[in-house]
């Protein structure tokens, strides 16, 4: 557990790049563009990248050969990069050199997401994954507390100073990471280096379980982005709410997120996975469909917590669900499959939802979110398998020594 922890670092500094890119990114794209729409539109201009790269780069790390391990040698180059292009989107000098931040940002983010998220199943047994998702998630959350708690203070002093904190925390993380996490040695699966080892391909790992899940991931996930997305500007136009409560009403979801990130793992282990997805499903599209009848600060803000419990059940565990329905082999192609829906849904959802919102209002925006819940809750209804056990020598397998 203690490598779940430093594991947690990338999360940590992964999150709350993204926190802050969501909350504060829409009000510089506001400055140019009109049209809702056309914002979440340019919001998820990044996601095309990240729909064909996250997929390739988790492939191709399963069987990548270095001296650093499998998925390092992308944190070593992506970090860098994500870092760099982070602090620069402050700086642009009109709409075409924020767009092109925004995408290099992204671009330089996909090279190293997938590994990343791939390293926790790596260095941890089955049995255990619900546990250290839950761990690495609570650093996650924590990172989007900062994001738009701290990052609101700091927003308001200079708009430039949470992307440069976000890209220094980048950096930092890539240290502790880099320094701490030893493949080789802290993967119970590891194996000879020089060895050969098969080619994973999509196509193969598509069971009924996989393809039921993966369509509930999407779902949930059109739901999530677009909330996260379009929320400021639902609090600022909707709810008449200034930019900074807007952006630190979402702290009150990433902080009960983060309190229950670990009990819901306990949870996920205690009594299965798809039981606490589907509590979770149904919890977040009761909270969804309330919140448009909310008219009072408080209120959206307690809602907004009870949310972030509910997310919590379903992010949690979603992520081990669709590892364990594979072989160990598979855990970087799987994560590229997790990463590919999710991506989708971040390019459909906000320019959608935002359309809708041109068309019909603010209100709409949970309206359609707690329709995006219900049909998850479909697909994961139809999941009949039982969880793939995992055959006993693949649980704990005793380090080997790189000596």
């Amino acid at each position: 557990m203690k490598k779940s922890w430093l594991l947690g670092f990338g999360f940590f500094s992964i999150s709350i790049t993204w926190a802050l890119y969501n909350a504060f990114v829409p009000y510089f794209l506001e400055k140019y563009i009109s049209s809702i729409a056309l914002i979440g539109f340019f919001m998820t201009l990044d996601n095309y990248f990240a729909l064909f790269l996250q997929p390739w780069v988790g492939s191709r790390s399963d069987v990548t050969r270095t001296r650093f391990g499998r998925r390092m040698p992308y944190l070593l180059i992506g970090m860098p990069l994500g870092a760099l292009f982070t602090m620069m989107i402050p700086f642009h000098t009109g709409l075409v050199t924020l767009i092109l931040f925004m995408m290099l940002m992204n671009l330089s983010m996909s090279i190293y997401r997938s590994p990343t998220v791939a390293l926790m199943p790596d260095i941890t047994p089955e049995r255990d994954r619900t546990r250290s998702n839950g761990i690495i998630n609570f650093m996650g959350g924590f990172g989007a507390i900062l994001a738009f708690g701290a990052g609101s203070v700091l927003y308001k002093s200079n708009e430039a100073l949470p992307f440069a904190a976000a890209a220094c925390i980048t950096l930092i993380s890539m240290i502790i990471l880099f320094r701490f996490i030893k493949e080789g040695i802290d993967s119970p699966g590891y194996y000879n280096e020089r060895e050969a080892r098969p080619r994973i391909s999509f196509k193969g790992q598509l069971n009924r379980t996989t393809v039921f899940l993966l369509a509930a991931i999407f779902f949930w996930f059109v739901a999530y982005q677009g909330v996260e997305t379009l929320f400021t500007l639902y609090g600022k136009n909707e709810m008449q709410l200034s930019e900074s409560e807007a952006s630190f009403s979402l702290t009150f979801f990433s902080l009960l997120f983060v309190l229950f990130a670990i009990p819901s793992g306990w949870l996920g282990k205690r009594y299965g996975k798809k039981p606490v997805i589907v509590i979770g499903v149904i919890g977040l599209f009761l909270v969804f469909s309330a919140i448009p009848f909310i008219d009072s600060l408080l209120l959206l803000r307690i809602l907004l917590g009870i949310g972030g419990i509910f997310w919590a059940c379903i992010n949690i565990n979603s992520y081990p669900f669709i590892v364990s329905t594979g072989s160990e082999e598979s855990i970087g192609t799987r994560t590229g499959m997790y990463y590919l829906v999710s991506s989708l849904a971040a390019i459909i959802s906000p320019p959608l939802l935002g359309q809708m919102i041109d068309w019909m209002g603010y209100q709409i925006l949970f309206i359609s979110a707690s329709g995006s819940m219900l049909a998850a809750l479909l697909c994961v209804s139809m999941i009949r398998e039982k969880e793939i056990a995992v055959p006993p020598h693949s649980e704990e397998i005793s380090p080997v020594s790189t000596g």
